[in-house]
């Protein structure tokens, strides 16, 4: 019996050693804020172990994902020359965020055509959509790769799958069977995930667009930006400036709503790029699209 339980503890210090030692691996500083995260991490982890054991695999995920997507597609209007420029350029710079995610989907990005839609969400299987009015508040590259990279991370580490498949234990239907997937409301990937996975996407997000060579500063410009508008406009009430209309404070309250308050996320922004010894004077660059216009072939 002795021997059973030192064999035990013997497992659990090295399952725990390694856990550590591939969390700490990526990151060269150790600190006492980065222990706080993995910590974090660990106890999240083991929260959502009943998932890892359920989990589909990447090709139903897949499956599922465009399936979903198709079905949200279809009821928005069809996109004009510009918006299908605008589309592109969010694919050209989504692409090349996600080569560094660490599982290796491919990503479609889907622009939502609506100055109205400030927001973005993540289906499974590596859907991504972008609503208009979000990327009307971007001004720099760097800034929609974070992100775009925030709702890659929200596929990346499982949270697009997990909620389908809470929501089919809960409704007790069939992923196998496309008619019961089609049932699932595309806002329940809209109205954002746990406080810890936010974070998470935000973490790792940031740590991806840096991965692909954009700056560290467009998550740290775009959260200063969503902090100031929070303090005046969400938090106060102001009257809008003529900068923002009432519906787009309408539509960034809804943002706000779906994700931790954006000063906490500034923080935890400034904490990783000091950690990670991230370059903090890397230029930003300017949000640049030049419409191509081209003539369908007959």
């Amino acid at each position: 019996m002795r021997r059973l339980l030192a064999f035990v503890a013997v497992l659990l210090v090295s399952a725990g050693a390694l856990y550590f030692s591939q969390r700490l691996a990526r990151h060269d500083a150790v600190s006492p804020n980065a222990l706080v995260n993995v910590a974090a991490d660990w106890q999240r982890d083991l929260t959502r172990a009943p998932m890892h054991f359920t989990r589909i695999s990447d090709q139903d995920e897949t499956r599922i994902g465009a399936e979903l997507a198709g079905q949200y597609v279809s009821t928005q209007p069809v996109l004009g020359p510009e918006a299908e420029a605008l589309e592109r350029y969010v694919n050209q710079v989504g692409e090349r965020v996600s080569e560094h995610a660490k599982r290796k989907l491919t990503y479609h990005f889907h622009l939502i055509p609506s100055a109205d839609f400030i927001n973005a969400f993540a289906l499974p299987g590596g859907q991504v959509f972008v609503g208009q009015g979000l990327l009307d508040q971007v001004v720099s590259e760097d800034e929609l790769a974070f992100v775009l990279g925030h709702e890659i991370e929200h596929i990346d580490h499982y949270h697009a799958v997990e909620r389908v498949q809470i929501e089919a234990q809960l409704k007790n239907f069939d992923l196998g069977v496309l008619a019961e997937v089609a049932q699932v409301p595309i806002d329940l990937w809209q109205a954002g995930y746990s406080k810890d996975e936010e974070f998470e996407a935000d973490r790792e997000g940031l740590r991806i667009a840096v991965a692909a060579g954009y700056s560290a500063q467009g998550a740290v410009k775009l959260l200063e930006r969503w902090t100031m508008l929070h303090r005046e406009f969400v938090s106060h009430a102001e009257t809008p400036t003529d900068e923002l209309s009432q519906v787009a404070i309408e539509g960034l309250d809804g943002y706000f709503r779906s994700h931790p308050l954006p000063d906490e996320r500034l923080a935890q922004a400034k904490q990783v790029i000091a950690q990670d010894h991230l370059a903090a004077d890397k230029p930003l660059t300017p949000f640049h699209l030049a419409y191509q216009v081209t003539s369908r072939v007959q």
